[in-house]
Parts: structure tokens; C-alpha cells; sequence
């Protein structure tokens, strides 16, 4: 939000008024002076006015889960257990998922509570690289690798998929690169080889790696570095 705008929020100051407290000096965003009013603020940050507290800010808070199959990827649901219901922390209404995976999928998911930081991972046009492991109940075959690599067509959106990266590991067994996230995307991929997925897991999402320390159900802090990833 701009600053000007956040200052307007308040019944005492209009538009007006909050841009000549800005352009004044009056006005520090965690602990520094801004005197620009179309500067963004956001809700992590301190906002002073001379010596009142206008707004004390809030942690951002940066987890990844390992999840395990039979958990949603929900903040709240009716007959399934939730990746919220694994959180041991305060405040879990406050948190949203930075992307999801299927009832039947496990791998890396993302929870935070900043939204601009959610938004730069799971944006399209951003084209994170998201990868897979994929067990298959039929043979993988060199053509899959060729065929993704061109791009399928999905009807239903009437879209053509970005080019995917496939590399073999056995028989039935590969990692696949996405840079997109459609519906159901792997599964559908697989099936136009009318080859059924028997269980999937998502390794890493951009620059962030599953931490092979974590069991199915445990979480932890992302790294500095991980965050700055994004």
C-alpha cells in the first residue's frame, strides 16, 4: 500500500494531509525518514509519525512442510486433515500456502504469510522451475521426453504447456521440470500416454530444495538464503 494511502487510513488525515506529513519528514518506516508518499509499506513494517506509533509491523513467517499423501492442501477442511493441522505455531489463520499439491501428492509445500513473496514463486509469468518425482504404472518411454520437451494440448483450457523437462531414472520411474502449475497438470501429461501416475512428489520449487531431513509431516524455518531466492 502506498504510504500517503495508509496515512488516509486514518480518520484524522486526509490524502492531503498525509502527503505533506510525508513530504515534511515526519513520517519513518522502520526507523528511517521517507519522504516519498507514493513509497510502499507493507504490514511487516514499523510506521512512525514524530514519536506515535502508527503501526508496529509483524514477523514474516517462512515455512516448508514436508507433506505427506492423505494430508489437504487446505487451511481448513471438512473431512481431511489440513498442512495447517501439522503446524505447532501461533497465528496459523494467518498463514496461506505458496502453491498446493493434490490429496495424493507429497513433496516440498510452502506456508507463509506474506503474500507479495507467495505471489513471486507461484506467478506464471515468473516460470519457477517445479520439480517431480513421478512412479508410473507403465513403462516410461524416450518418446515422453520428446513430447514434453514440444509441449501437450490441453483441450479443456485450450492451451499448448511450456516445455517440460523429463529425465528418466528406470522403467517407471522420472523427474520431471514444469514451469507452469495447471490443473492436475502431471497426471494429465502421463495419461496422454494413457499411463496411469501411482504416486508423486514434488522435490523443489525454483531455487527451494525439500529438506532431506525432513520426515512426511515435519516442517521448519526457511534460511535467509531461501527466502531470498523468490
Amino acid at each position: 500500500m502506498r504510504l500517503d494511502r495508509f496515512l488516509s487510513n486514518f480518520p484524522r488525515f486526509s490524502r492531503q494531509d498525509s502527503r505533506l506529513l510525508v513530504s515534511a519528514g515526519r513520517v519513518r518506516v522502520d526507523g528511517a525518514v521517507v519522504r516519498d508518499p507514493r513509497s510502499e509499506v507493507r504490514d511487516f513494517q514499523r510506521v512512525e509519525l514524530d514519536d506515535e506509533l502508527l503501526q508496529a509491523g509483524r514477523s514474516a513467517r517462512y515455512w516448508m512442510l514436508h507433506k505427506p499423501v492423505g494430508v489437504v492442501s487446505a487451511t481448513e477442511h471438512e473431512e481431511h486433515r489440513t498442512v495447517l493441522d501439522l503446524l505447532d505455531e501461533p497465528d496459523k489463520h494467518d498463514l496461506h500456502l505458496a502453491g498446493r499439491l493434490d490429496l495424493g501428492t507429497s513433496g516440498l509445500l510452502l506456508i507463509t504469510n506474506d503474500g507479495r513473496w507467495s505471489r513471486r514463486i507461484t506467478q506464471p509469468q515468473q516460470r519457477k522451475p517445479k520439480v517431480y518425482h513421478v512412479t508410473t504404472e507403465q513403462p516410461i518411454t524416450d518418446e515422453y521426453a520428446k513430447v514434453f520437451a514440444r509441449g501437450l494440448y490441453f483441450a479443456f483450457e485450450d492451451l499448448t504447456t511450456l516445455p517440460a523437462q523429463l529425465e528418466l531414472l528406470d522403467s517407471h520411474r522420472a523427474r520431471l521440470t514444469l514451469f507452469e502449475g495447471r490443473y492436475h497438470q502431471v497426471k494429465r501429461m502421463f495419461g496422454h500416454f494413457r499411463n496411469r501416475v501411482v504416486a508423486l512428489h514434488r522435490e523443489s520449487m525454483g531455487e527451494i530444495v525439500l529438506d532431506p531431513q525432513l520426515a512426511p509431516g515435519q516442517y521448519r524455518a526457511l534460511t535467509a538464503m531461501e527466502i531470498a531466492s523468490v
